[in-house]
């Protein structure tokens, strides 16, 4: 299957890395049935505006009523950013993975990923829980709701047997998967991300939808590469810290575009995964605060020009 012949049904608005990728389903109108359109992951709050304009143009071209549910695989802020903006615009549902019902019930700061990662999302309600083992309908196809433990401890994947699509969020990209987090604070991650990986391997795929990056076939060259990239991180813990530090960074630059050093230099003291990271790379933070802008333009995924880091596309 081509990564551009997705079924009937089924759309993918690739974003950025600012904003996860949208998987809108739909399903047929039909005289007297209100049609299922569903949306998974919502992008981040910044580009909030456009995700209500690519849902709105996509039902419109689908001659669709309204959106009726957004479906998160995880709730980090580029994944779940827009839930409350869509939920405002549509009056559409809100499913997220069981294991953050309570955290997002209480809107508990110290158990969900925002503060902690330096970035932001406006709080929303959620109204149904996606829980591995089970099924879930999008649009005109059945989804089986799989844990994806690693980058993220609660996330999930959906897969579709019938046509061997896997929407795998942030376990598996084209060219590897996302940070694994949990190893910045001192949790067990490498592990998780192996056994995710061989449980995408064990599915018959034919299709993944990341959640960064177009869609792709060839799955067998995908996890080769994610197995390389986790042995690389796995077989020295300062180089996850070193890279989930970079990754932060750039990330919270791409929705700056441009920041003095002085505030990017706060926003490192005050971002506690960042701390923890300087902690494990036995650093200083004093230290840790000048290394970092450094590295990111070392890396050339920045620049610095008059004391201000400008973000290099």
């Amino acid at each position: 299957m081509s990564a551009h012949l997705l079924p009937p049904g089924i759309e993918v608005f690739e974003r950025g890395w600012l904003s996860a990728n949208n998987i809108f389903h739909y399903s047929d109108v039909k005289a007297g049935d209100i049609p299922d359109v569903a949306l998974v992951d919502s992008g981040y709050c910044a580009h909030e505006a456009l995700t209500i304009e690519l849902v709105r143009n996509a039902l419109n071209k689908h001659a669709l009523p309204n959106l009726r549910k957004v479906i998160n695989t995880h709730l980090h802020s580029d994944h779940c950013g827009g839930n409350a903006a869509l939920a405002k615009a549509f009056n559409c549902e809100i499913l997220i993975p069981v294991a953050e019902d309570q955290a997002v019930t209480d809107w508990n700061e110290d158990l969900l990923s925002y503060q902690n990662l330096g970035q932001e999302c406006p709080p929303f309600v959620h109204h149904g829980l996606l829980i591995p083992g089970q099924e879930i309908l999008l649009g005109r196809y059945v989804w089986h709701i799989l844990a994806a433990p690693g980058h993220d401890h609660h996330s999930v994947m959906l897969y579709q047997a019938e046509h061997r699509i896997l929407i795998s969020a942030d376990a598996l990209w084209e060219e590897g998967f996302g940070v694994i987090f949990p190893e910045l604070w001192g949790e067990s991650g490498f592990e998780e991300v192996a056994q995710t990986l061989d449980l995408i391997e064990s599915l018959p795929v034919s299709l993944v939808i990341p959640g960064h990056g177009k869609p792709f076939t060839d799955i067998t060259k995908s996890i080769a590469t994610a197995r390389s990239r986790l042995d690389y991180l796995a077989s020295d813990p300062d180089r996850n810290a070193r890279h989930g530090a970079k990754v932060l960074l750039k990330y919270k630059l791409i929705e700056w575009r441009t920041r003095d050093l002085t505030a990017v230099s706060d926003w490192i003291v005050n971002t506690p995964a960042l701390q923890s990271a300087a902690k494990q790379l036995n650093m200083d933070l004093d230290d840790f605060v000048k290394w970092l802008p450094q590295a990111l333009v070392k890396s050339g995924a920045a620049s610095l020009e008059d004391k201000n880091l400008i973000d290099s596309i």
